[in-house]
């Protein structure tokens, strides 16, 4: 007689906690910094170049971190990266020149993917096959609501700066406390042997395209809208409630999108999705900026931007064959979307130089290519198609372990 296993969270508790305290520092922080740096005056140039920093420490994380890990195993890994982040934060308030504060992001993008790739591979250590989706769906939950508290953060202390990075850096502590005190065997992490670009483009270049212009939405989306929300409303409030509705509206979202996903496909998915964001940005484009509609219209953006990786993993599944490795195909693909992430700062910051709205220009020329390169694009038939997961916006290199499509291969 076969016995079914029970699923419980209460053993990888501590390992939820973390990451929820984690996300919320993270989110609070991440939209933050553009907030203060426009308030002192910075060019939106200088404020590109700032964030987008964090997300080059981001891909420097997915390459050399594991190296660490290794060697001096997770829980003191954990802490090593938890004060790397903390000496992040805490140095904002210290002393302000762009070029520190841009060192100072790239650290914090480097220690904030090793705790995640830490996190996530201790998930992949205890989820059996069976319950690895439940795992991986209240990973989603808690990262979407913990990074949307994060945001309502913004509206409490003064608005000079150093209570929020304190608070950052107590919630990171907080995380510290949770792993230091687990009983959870540390895994062995595997060696991360990377496919090039051009290989899984030949591959699967639908996939690549959606994660890399999906990195740059979502990177667009946290480091320069709340800028431009600032330069247009003046208000850090309005700032906070813009972004907890549009990530509220992404998580909603989520498992619609992949149902109709595993029932009319990803090429047309990804392509409603993208006209659909085409449609939000010239909403944005023709607004009169009135907070209500403005609130309105970034409900609709939270549905459009954040399913695009999903989506692009669910197609790289449907069309790669089982004899290679997807799960190394989604840690590229995961590549591709920190890419995106780290242009975005980049190209939105010098494009505002010239155009004030050139943020949801970008957003229309991006999501009008994809829609249509998706058309353009071979169908997988039914019977090939995997099943849709849903996946956080922000993963660690270690995170394609924990897809469960990955089983199969």
């Amino acid at each position: 007689m076969i016995t079914k296993e029970k699923f419980s969270v209460l053993p990888i508790s501590s390992l939820f906690f973390a990451i929820g305290f984690l996300a919320i520092g993270y989110g609070m922080i991440l939209t933050f910094i553009g907030v203060h740096l426009k308030e002192t005056g910075s060019s939106n140039i200088a404020i590109g170049l700032i964030n987008a920093s964090f997300f080059l420490g981001a891909i420097g994380a997915s390459i050399f971190s594991q190296k660490i890990i290794q060697s001096v195993g997770h829980i003191r890994s954990f802490a090593t990266f938890a004060s790397i982040m903390i000496i992040g934060f805490l140095g904002h308030s210290l002393y302000f020149n762009e070029l520190f504060w841009a060192i100072l992001r790239l650290l914090s993008g480097f220690a904030y993917y090793g705790l995640l790739i830490i996190l996530e591979s201790w998930l992949n250590e205890k989820s059996s096959t069976t319950h690895r989706g439940k795992i991986l769906a209240i990973y989603t939950i808690i990262f979407y609501l913990s990074t949307a508290i994060g945001q309502l953060l913004l509206n409490i202390g003064d608005q000079s700066g150093s209570i929020f990075f304190v608070i950052g850096s107590i919630l990171v502590l907080f995380s510290v406390i949770f792993i230091s005190m687990t009983k959870i065997k540390e895994p062995i992490l595997e060696p991360f042997e990377r496919y090039s670009l051009p290989k899984i483009f030949s591959i699967a270049p639908l996939a690549l395209a959606s994660s890399f212009i999906g990195g740059f939405f979502v990177g667009g989306f946290f480091t320069m809208i709340p800028v431009f929300i600032v330069e247009t409303f003046g208000s850090i409030q309005t700032v906070s409630i813009f972004m907890t509705i549009t990530i509220i509206g992404a998580l909603l979202s989520q498992w619609p999108i992949g149902i109709l996903s595993d029932r009319l496909g990803r090429r047309k998915m990804i392509a409603f999705s993208s006209f659909f964001i085409t449609l939000v940005s010239i909403g944005f484009l023709l607004s009169a900026y009135d907070e209500n509609s403005f609130y309105f219209l970034g409900a609709l953006l939270g549905v459009g931007i954040f399913c695009l990786y999903p989506l692009a993993v669910a197609r790289a599944n449907d069309v790669v064959e089982e004899s290679k490795n997807i799960m190394e195909i989604s840690r590229t693909l995961l590549f591709a979307y920190g890419l995106g992430s780290f242009s975005a700062p980049l190209i939105i910051g010098v494009g505002t130089y010239f155009f004030h709205d050139f943020i949801f220009i970008s957003f229309l020329t991006l999501s009008l290519f994809l829609g249509f390169y998706s058309l353009s694009r071979e169908r997988v038939a039914d019977e090939n198609m995997s099943v849709f997961v849903n996946i956080p916006t922000i993963s660690g290199a270690e995170f394609p372990a924990l897809d469960p499509r990955g089983e199969s291969a």
